[in-house]
């Protein structure tokens, strides 16, 4: 069985990890607009209307862009414009 000490620094370490993952959830601390725009590109996504990042990674890997590993979705958008 374990020790009062025990039991306190385990409950202790539970209320820290909870504390951390928390604060990890950053998407519930964006502003509002900012959320819906994420939506909105996700809904995008799902129906087919744009590429997700993956997609754009393939096509400027097949344009040779250079840097393309570092890049946002929008920033590749812009380099594939760029290279053809």
């Amino acid at each position: 069985m374990a020790s009062q000490k025990q039991k306190t620094a385990a409950r202790r370490n539970v209320k820290k990890a909870q504390s951390a993952a928390k604060s990890k959830q950053t998407l519930k601390h964006l502003p509002a607009k900012t959320r819906t725009a994420l939506g909105e590109e996700a809904n995008k996504v799902r129906k087919g209307e744009a590429k997700t990042r993956k997609e754009l990674e393939v096509e400027a890997r097949r344009l040779e862009v250079a840097g393309r590993s570092k890049m946002g979705k929008d920033e590749l958008r812009r380099a594939i414009a760029r290279a053809r």
